[in-house]
């Protein structure tokens, strides 16, 4: 089954890819075997767009996926929605952003909830993305929440991290400086024009300016007004720019490693459920023998 899958989405078969993802997310019998027999694309870009909440983040993507289209190309894209710690779906999974394109025969769209991932990425994410790369589109575009540590995860994802920020997010850039200075191949500010935004993308070189001399070139610095389509050719082409210019090998064993690194972590942690973990808590602490450190100490 997996390999006829396989074979039907790399063909553009959209119902093909949507029933692969569920395999993926379910952990469904036979999601292993499709896993290991993806072919290796490394000329499929993925893109990752990050960056605090309210930014327009899916108003940048569905003006990137408008100039892709026009320009004859196809486009997959992931859009990681928050979900809730307590029942674990999505909070925005009736989200009518970006609407316009889930019909359209040159773009696929998924939303996938966090599932309680403290990170802010889905917790399949990685093996979803290399699905998509194994699928007939030209870049991969994965939108995450904006929150916590999501910013720096996706780095470990994706080819070119593009972080969007606004005008008035002075004080946010500031607080995420470090992860954010570390991670963003490409600053947008979007929203651009509100006032006082040419200062802050001044202020916001000013702030990049001590990290270049770790990095193979300045992190260049984007005005957009996505809901406009304003800047948003710059960006692409920015982006392209990046992904034949700027990207060492190294750049990519890193990537592999991190990606590496994340799935077995997970593998070694399989079985253990946040589910159980509680019933285990409840009952333990209803006999009043719950210690953290105690109970803990079981699944080292």
């Amino acid at each position: 089954m997996s390999n006829d899958l396989l074979s039907k989405l790399q063909q553009g078969d959209a119902k093909a890819l949507a029933r692969s993802i569920s395999l993926i997310e379910n952990e469904a019998p036979g999601y292993e075997e499709l896993l290991q027999s993806l072919p290796q694309h490394p000329g499929k870009p993925v893109i990752g767009i990050t960056g605090p909440p309210g930014a327009g983040k899916s108003t940048l993507v569905d003006a990137l996926i408008g100039l892709l289209v026009k320009g004859g190309k196809k486009a997959g894209v992931l859009c990681v929605d928050p979900s809730s710690p307590f029942n674990l779906g999505s909070l925005l999974g009736d989200r009518i952003r970006m609407s316009k394109w889930y019909d359209h025969p040159s773009v696929f769209i998924r939303s996938l909830a966090t599932r309680g991932s403290l990170g802010g990425l889905h917790p399949r994410i990685i093996e979803i993305t290399e699905l998509m790369k194994a699928a007939a589109f030209d870049y991969v575009i994965v939108e995450t929440v904006g929150v916590g540590q999501s910013e720096v995860e996706i780095a470990g994802l994706a080819d070119i991290t593009i972080v969007v920020v606004v005008p008035e997010a002075g004080d946010e850039v500031q607080t995420m400086k470090a992860g954010l200075m570390e991670i963003a191949d490409v600053f947008v500010v979007n929203k651009a024009d509100r006032p006082g935004a040419d200062q802050f993308v001044k202020n916001l070189r000013l702030m990049l300016a001590p990290a270049f001399h770790n990095r193979y070139d300045e992190v260049p610095v984007i005005k957009t007004v996505a809901s406009q389509n304003e800047g948003v050719d710059e960006l692409l082409k920015t982006v392209d720019h990046l992904l034949k210019h700027h990207h060492s090998k190294e750049r990519r064993y890193w990537l592999l490693a991190e990606k590496a690194y994340q799935l077995i972590q997970r593998k070694k942690m399989n079985g253990i459920q946040k589910e159980k973990l509680k019933e285990e808590i409840k009952e333990l602490s209803n006999k009043n023998s719950f210690q953290l450190y105690s109970f803990i100490k079981n699944y080292s």
